[in-house]
């Protein structure tokens, strides 16, 4: 009896094929409505910084360092411009004065919401655009693809927030 896993997996390269052209068709779509925002352009790497810290309130900057894949003078030049701008305020980490926290200002919230909303509003005419059923299974691919990709994230933050609990002053490890 035939298997079906070749054309399974032809149609997986094939589907990762596709999700890499709407990738990079998105990347320029995003990029227009970064640089067409109301407020103070930001950087690309600023503004995956600004996602981040909206995302997990008062991160350490040392967290930041490491989930950006990037050197710490790197990040803390993205957060000495983001703070010149208005958008991101750095505080001390409580229980360690020798880190620093950060945290997205009301302006900077607003700047993230503006550019947020110019790329939905750039999606959804696209996906409006499509059949109800098509638009049906890409709400369901699209669901099934974060999930794999937040599992994913998920592992590598668990991970990180052990070894930060770790290199606190006083931790001591469970028997």
């Amino acid at each position: 009896m035939p298997t079906r896993q070749p054309t399974t997996r032809r149609f997986s390269r094939e589907a990762t094929r596709s999700a890499g052209d709407i990738v990079e068709h998105l990347d320029v779509m995003w990029e227009h409505a970064r640089e067409s925002a109301a407020l103070a352009p930001v950087s690309a790497s600023q503004l995956r910084l600004m996602y981040l810290v909206d995302r997990s309130e008062g991160i350490r900057m040392r967290t930041v360092c490491t989930r950006l894949a990037t050197a710490a003078p790197s990040v803390t030049r993205m957060c000495d411009r983001l703070q010149a701008t208005g958008f991101l305020e750095r505080l001390p980490c409580p229980g360690n004065g020798r880190e620093v926290t950060l945290r997205l200002t009301p302006e900077g919230r607003t700047h993230l919401q503006s550019i947020r909303d110019q790329r939905e509003d750039a999606l959804h005419d696209a996906i409006n655009a499509l059949p109800q059923p098509e638009r049906r299974a890409l709400a369901k691919g699209l669901a099934g693809l974060h999930a794999q990709l937040t599992a994913g994230a998920e592992a590598g933050a668990g991970a990180e927030a052990e070894a930060e609990e770790e290199s606190r002053p006083g931790f001591v490890p469970a028997a």
